[in-house]
């Protein structure tokens, strides 16, 4: 994948610099939280989460952000904490993950054919990051996009994700709307698949179920194979 570039904290939204993901403080409330969270939980990652899974995916899933006892935890999205459990349940039982459950960065999960990122690489507060922070870490995920072989559908789980995957393709909201087990066949010809978040919220609920997750994974199974 094409190295990416990361936007000095304080700046506006066009001035980038060489600096890796993981060095990124691009903005500052979230630098912040990073920091205090390194102090508060010294065992955890705490640094910008990368995306995780295979290089040449068919199926690239975009979440929120890291949840600060998951993957900010782990290093890995949605791993650590109930927004993955879902998640790789169901990757695993389409073929995509080795294993229904990932519980660390070195655990020895593997995902073919698939892979993991977020709208924001890292942890914010309450779990809500706000609109200026998913506009400055949009770069990366066009990056991530644009990365993508030809055929790449995406998921988008949930609304800011999907919003965040539209921004990143430089397209109107307008005319690709959320709503669940949507899919929206983009300019490009690459399918915009949309989720419910499975978030523990959203599970418990029942606003989203395991049956109702399935159904998406196996829509865009079925529109893989089409022309």
């Amino acid at each position: 994948m094409p190295a990416i570039l990361a936007k000095n904290a304080g700046r506006d939204a066009g001035a980038t610099h060489n600096m890796p993901l993981s060095d990124c403080t691009a903005c500052p409330r979230l630098a912040t939280f990073l920091a205090e969270s390194r102090a508060r939980y010294p065992g955890y990652f705490c640094r910008p989460v990368p995306a995780f899974g295979d290089d040449h995916p068919r199926l690239l899933i975009v979440g929120l952000a890291p949840g600060l006892h998951g993957a900010n935890r782990t290093g890995r999205p949605f791993t650590g904490d109930h927004a993955g459990v879902l998640l790789y349940e169901t990757l695993h039982a389409f073929g995509y993950a080795s294993r229904p459950v990932s519980v660390a960065a070195d655990d020895g999960l593997i995902l073919s054919g698939c892979r993991i990122s977020n709208a924001v690489k890292c942890v914010p507060p309450e779990n809500k990051p706000e609109t200026g922070e998913i506009k400055r870490c949009n770069a990366y995920l066009k990056e991530e996009l644009a990365a993508l072989p030809d055929a790449t559908a995406i998921l988008a789980l949930g609304l800011v994700a999907h919003k965040a995957v539209l921004m990143a393709l430089g397209l109107k909201l307008s005319a690709y709307p959320f709503a669940h087990d949507a899919a929206h066949v983009l300019p490009d010809g690459r399918r915009l698949h949309d989720s419910y978040h499975c978030s523990r919220y959203n599970t418990q609920t029942r606003r989203l179920t395991a049956e109702m997750f399935r159904a998406v994974f196996q829509r865009i199974q079925e529109d893989s194979t089409c022309p």
